[in-house]
């Protein structure tokens, strides 16, 4: 087998693997509907890219009609080569918005030197695009997280906020007016990787706002890399613990009701009280 038959071979195998865990993604959490406008998220790197490409093959082969439309946000970043996405999404005949606000400006003069970007870019980021996605009428706004950044998200809100959550697969927005969902939920970071090398995707880089790293998450990245390599298959069973979860068995008295459980017994005892009387 040539080179390149073999390559052919490995992106084919690897796109099959993707397909069908989208697909599980999107069946088991109803991400997508007959009708349904779905803005797909581009940034330019690998998740998106592949997030983008599955979307559009399955669009293809579904039972259902649905209408993509890929969006990227030029930041104004310094060096953000401009021409990439739109030179990728015209010669596919797709349909695409390239949205400009600079956005840089606003986080390099609000942040203060030696934090990082990340967190305020990424809420004006996110405010961009709900408003673009409710001004073209889109119902779904669809993400590239993948497994690992779901798992890494966990351990994230677990050691630096005190909070027992991740990302869920679909969600409603925190002001009711999106769905936001995340195909590549069952997807593993390696898969997905490998897929956009043999795909060839022209990737941009995402360290253009001074190549910086958010040292949290990357602990976490290495924390879990350790883990299953020691353990193979660690994080494939974090995450399904993620969908397997026993409120009964943690201690969030909003979550469940444990107050209740004294009140059911209580009314047990006064049931067999009255019984013994009669």
């Amino acid at each position: 087998m040539s080179t390149a038959d073999k390559n052919h071979f490995m992106l084919n195998r690897s796109r099959k693997n993707l397909r069908r865990d989208v697909g599980r993604a999107i069946a088991d959490f109803d991400m997508i509907q007959d009708g349904d406008l779905v803005m797909v998220c581009l940034s330019g790197g690998k998740d998106s890219y592949t997030l983008f490409d599955i979307l559009s093959s399955l669009q293809r082969h579904a039972p259902i009609n649905f209408e993509l439309h890929a969006v990227n946000l030029d930041q104004k970043q310094p060096g953000f080569p401009e021409h990439v996405l739109p030179e990728y999404l015209g010669n596919l005949g797709v349909s695409y918005k390239i949205l400009e606000q600079d956005t840089y400006s606003i986080v390099t003069d609000k942040v203060p030197e030696g934090k990082t970007f990340c967190g305020l870019c990424s809420r004006l980021r996110r405010g961009i695009l709900y408003n673009y996605a409710e001004s073209i009428g889109a119902n779904k706004i669809a993400l590239g997280h993948h497994r690992d950044d779901i798992v890494e998200t966990l351990f994230l809100n677990m050691f630096y906020g005190g909070k027992l959550k991740a990302m869920p697969p679909k969600l409603l927005s925190d002001d009711k007016r999106n769905i936001v969902i995340r195909p590549l939920a069952y997807c593993k970071e390696e898969e997905i990787s490998r897929y956009a090398e043999l795909a060839g995707f022209p990737i941009i880089s995402c360290n253009l706002c001074g190549s910086q790293d958010n040292l949290q998450r990357q602990a976490i990245k290495n924390m879990l890399r350790c883990w299953q390599k020691e353990h193979p298959g660690r994080v494939e069973t974090i995450f399904r613990a993620i969908c397997n979860v026993s409120p009964s068995q943690l201690a969030d008295s909003e979550l469940f009701d444990f107050s209740g459980l004294e009140g059911s017994r209580r009314a047990k005892f006064t049931n067999l009280d009255l019984i013994e009387v009669s």
